[in-house]
């Protein structure tokens, strides 16, 4: 990178850093129509390249919307729009990149367990119960992973929390899902895993946080540890 490429990278963070304050500081409200970008970047004192660039990152991250023939606007600011890059982060992931991203569900997934089996009601747990015995009927991979995240996402969103909501839905790789589903067919293992499920159900039906934390934990613990031993195949010579 040359000189000119540094100052303009630094001009166009400083213009990413001053939109941020603005809205952090109440000066942009979410919904809100930006200034022109002519208009913008003449206020902020910056080129209008650099504007061009702050709103484009911006953009990227759900921060900003660009809107066809009507301007740019700032966002919901919603934690599952801003965390939205979660998921492209679980998605491209390998080997052990992606084991880091399952033990940090290993220590969240608990915790949002525990929060929703304080608060779960019944209609929920009849929509758990429901996924449950679908994927216990089987199907594709594809149907029986599309179960299993609903199953998942039931719980979280019980736990009232939407930011947490929002991150663990963005750890939660479809592809990654279906692979573990494969390799469990594969291996005969999918009674364990319904159990594994009935387990977590039943704490929650039982409105027992300790034993909802517990049951989550020994299920993605035995996701980890089922890729622990992928990840050493795709490792071997």
């Amino acid at each position: 990178m040359n000189e000119s490429q540094v100052g303009r990278t630094t001009v166009t963070e400083r213009a990413i850093q001053r939109i941020k304050d603005m809205i952090a500081g109440g000066q942009l409200m979410p919904g809100q129509r930006l200034p022109t970008e002519r208009e913008f970047a003449a206020d902020l004192g910056l080129s209008r390249s650099s504007m061009r660039e702050a709103i484009r990152a911006l953009t990227v991250l759900g921060v900003l919307e660009a809107r066809h023939g009507a301007g740019v606007y700032v966002t919901s600011l919603e934690p599952r729009d801003l965390l939205d890059t979660f998921g492209v982060v679980a998605e491209i992931s390998r080997g052990e990149n992606l084991l880091h991203l399952v033990q940090v569900r290993k220590i969240l997934e608990p915790a949002a367990a525990a929060t929703a089996a304080a608060r779960i009601g019944d209609d929920e747990l009849e929509r758990i119960r429901a996924e449950m015995v679908a994927m216990e009927q089987g199907g594709s991979a594809e149907e029986i992973v599309g179960h299993d995240l609903e199953f998942h996402r039931i719980i979280v969103e019980s736990a009232g929390n939407p930011v947490l909501s929002a991150i663990l839905d963005g750890l939660s790789s479809r592809t990654f899902r279906a692979r573990v589903w494969r390799g469990y067919r594969e291996e005969g293992v999918f009674e364990r895993t319904f159990s594994e499920h009935d387990r977590i159900y039943r704490a929650l039906a039982e409105r027992d946080p300790e034993g909802a934390r517990t049951a989550s934990a020994i299920h993605i613990a035995a996701v980890e540890d089922w890729l622990r031993t992928q990840t050493g195949e795709d490792q071997a010579p």
